[in-house]
């Protein structure tokens, strides 16, 4: 149960809804939209376990679960709905050991922000996009908005003011922060009026926050002049790629990749990211005949850091952003014609030796000690063996 959604609207619900949900289920659904929209959250069904809320009850968070404010905790009564200060939220499901009823149903949709300045955390850089009409409907001037570093230039438009803002120069700070990785600037924006001054000069200050789960992006106005507040959510920008050798030169670019059995397979992760000071390695590798479903028939390669299969093995990489393994293709595929790798991938501040990223095998508690890890899934394949068993007509 749980895990991450996309669609633009859809439904939640407890596991076997409408029938009974199962014991000790601990789900976590994370609500992700467009940039610059919200999320709405209305429950149409609640029958669960009341009283107090101590045995089985809703978590509604805005944003990711371990770092976002609590919007409400609830086991029965009215239905409620939730708007997100973001585009995304979190709902999480718990029951214990005791009693099983038929749980919960909930509806969610994606709203518009409806704000005049929108940002955006892309892999390189953060955007920023300021509206020209609101700032003349304030009395402020496109020719007067700058960032701390005079330098670097907004690009004007007729409509809008764009900063492109790199995360490794025009005057942004790294720092750490609880369990977040800042990178945060300043766009200025002085009133017009050098003898006499009749309006407030604006700071926006502009941050984009790594967190256990996500980017999230933040706008404010200091100075209590414009009232801007705005919270985004992306993902960091990943990939997995197949090589023909230990050697790491030659990418395997066929797909599907048709293998043999017990044939050595080299994978690489990279991440895409400017910022030197981070550090990815392998989490968790699962493989099943079908892409949409790592549960039902799973194999584990490696999970929380710790080799499941005896031919997993590690390589040194060059960089920090890379992360090399092995495995032997395996029996498993002699049942099923096509096979899906799942790994989950960790990344943590480098040199940072609380994380899991140094930890290696070890059992994991419920809430990270790092002050700053993200997890990213990234699903590969198909694989597929070679010779007659392979379907000719497959794709990935």
């Amino acid at each position: 149960c749980g895990g991450s959604v996309s669609d633009p609207s859809g439904v939640l619900q407890s596991p076997n809804y409408p029938g009974n949900y199962p014991n000790d289920a601990d789900c976590v659904w994370e609500i992700q939209v467009e940039n610059n929209f919200r999320v709405t959250l209305t429950f149409r069904d609640i029958v669960m376990q009341s009283r107090t809320c101590q045995h089985d009850y809703i978590e509604v968070y805005d944003g990711p679960l371990h770092s976002s404010p609590l919007l409400g905790r609830f086991c029965s009564g009215s239905f409620p709905t939730y708007v997100s200060s973001s585009n995304m939220m979190s709902v999480r499901f718990h029951s214990d050991s005791r009693f099983s009823f038929r749980g919960f149903q909930a509806h969610y949709s994606s709203i518009p922000a409806g704000h005049n300045t929108t940002i955006q955390c892309l892999p390189d850089y953060m955007r920023v996009v300021v509206s020209r009409d609101y700032l003349q409907s304030q009395g402020y001037s496109a020719r007067r908005v700058t960032l701390n570093d005079k330098r670097c230039r907004p690009t004007v438009t007729s409509q809008e003011v764009v900063f492109n803002i790199p995360y490794n120069g025009c005057g942004t700070i790294q720092e750490e922060n609880n369990d977040t990785i800042n990178y945060s600037n300043t766009i200025r924006v002085a009133s017009s009026g050098y003898i006499i001054k009749r309006k407030k000069n604006i700071n926006l200050h502009v941050s984009c926050k790594m967190l256990r789960k996500s980017w999230q992006q933040v706008v404010y106005a200091a100075e209590d002049t414009v009232d801007v507040d705005e919270y985004q959510f992306g993902r960091y920008n990943m990939n997995i790629t197949f090589y023909e050798s230990p050697a790491f030169r030659r990418q395997v670019r066929a797909s599907p990749y048709y293998i043999d059995l017990n044939q050595n397979l080299y994978l690489q992760a990279c991440l895409h990211s400017p910022d030197p000071n981070l550090k990815v390695v392998v989490d968790t590798c699962v493989a099943a005949p079908d892409p949409r479903d790592f549960n039902t028939l799973a194999y584990y390669l490696v999970r929380n850091g710790c080799p499941r299969d005896s031919s997993y093995a590690t390589f040194y990489s060059p960089s920090s952003h890379f992360a090399r393994f092995k495995f032997n293709a395996f029996e498993f595929m002699s049942r099923h014609p096509s096979v899906y790798l799942k790994c989950q991938m960790l990344v943590c501040r480098l040199g940072d030796y609380s994380s899991h990223c140094y930890r290696g095998c070890s059992s994991r508690p419920k809430r990270d000690t790092s002050p700053a890890e993200e997890h990213m899934d990234v699903v590969v394949g198909p694989l597929q063996l070679r010779g007659g068993d392979a379907p000719s007509g497959s794709s990935g």
